[in-house]
């Protein structure tokens, strides 16, 4: 999760197509019978509630709590390092010890989403735990008929004042990838730059969602890695660069998308949706 507002949810990176009128790649099949992110196309990001996807949008990003949008790669999102503020009361009277907690015993929660509590990855055993949890939303995305998961907030160890290691996280985000995998899915690295070439190498990430990369300098963090496989969204309430100078760059992500920061459907007012 990529804070730039205490108010607003977490966001996705979201790439976008290469060059309008060339045939879109429609995924390619995995050794092990996922399907890979396309290459090229459009993609849209849709995680302030489901609408129909704007003409020539090829791929669509949706709450695990929803249904892909039909004939098109749909991503299915999943907090897999922070507890979702429904699902807190489920998380405490369930899995205590799956929650980060201080010497005092008290849940560590995300600074800016203070209704959100951080996970405790540090041992194999609490790991598990979590991956059993969380394994229930990724067999939610299989049914529904998502192409891929989405895993956000696998940098929470930036947020836990020194309680969780880079390593920990990996090696939770290493089983989440296995438990995706092992349904049929492909699985995204959610931002982190930080990571290099251990979202793909270790963890076995296929591909990345990012946030922001543009604004903040950082998209070679995720090419270099994943190639043309990164979704790239940009938000129109902070980007600094005109929309048109965006499209022109030449080292962006192909896909890359502007989007209002709360990511409303279309229809509301404050709906922002456009592509290069």
């Amino acid at each position: 999760m990529r804070l730039r507002s205490l108010l607003l949810p977490a966001v996705l990176l979201v790439t976008l197509v290469g060059t309008a009128g060339c045939a879109a790649d429609t995924g390619t099949a995995a050794g092990d019978g996922h399907r890979d992110l396309p290459t090229s196309g459009v993609p849209d990001y849709q995680l302030g509630g489901a609408y129909a996807p704007p003409a020539g949008v090829t791929v669509v990003e949706r709450d695990s709590t929803e249904r892909p949008a039909k004939g098109t790669y749909g991503i299915c999102y999943v907090n897999g390092f922070q507890t979702q503020p429904g699902d807190a009361a489920m998380w405490k009277e369930q899995h205590p010890s799956a929650i980060l907690r201080t010497a005092a015993g008290k849940p560590v929660s995300d600074p800016g989403w203070p209704d959100e509590m951080l996970l405790d990855t540090r041992t194999a055993a609490k790991r598990a735990v979590v991956t059993k949890v969380i394994g229930k939303a990724i067999t939610r995305c299989a049914d529904r008929g998502f192409d891929a998961v989405e895993f956000d907030n696998l940098d929470s160890w930036t947020r836990s004042k020194g309680a969780l290691t880079r390593a920990d996280n990996v090696a939770l985000a290493t089983s989440l990838v296995a438990a995706v995998h092992r349904e049929g899915m492909a699985a995204a690295q959610k931002n982190t730059p930080q990571l290099g070439t251990a979202g793909k190498r270790t963890a076995g990430f296929d591909f990345a969602v990012a946030e922001e990369c543009v604004q903040y300098r950082e998209c070679s963090a995720y090419t270099d890695v994943y190639g043309k496989r990164v979704i790239d969204v940009e938000y129109a309430d902070t980007l600094k660069p005109s929309w048109s100078s965006v499209c022109a760059m030449r080292d962006r992500p192909a896909m890359t998308i502007l989007r209002d920061r709360d990511l409303v459907p279309k229809g509301d007012p404050a709906y922002v949706f456009d592509h290069c």
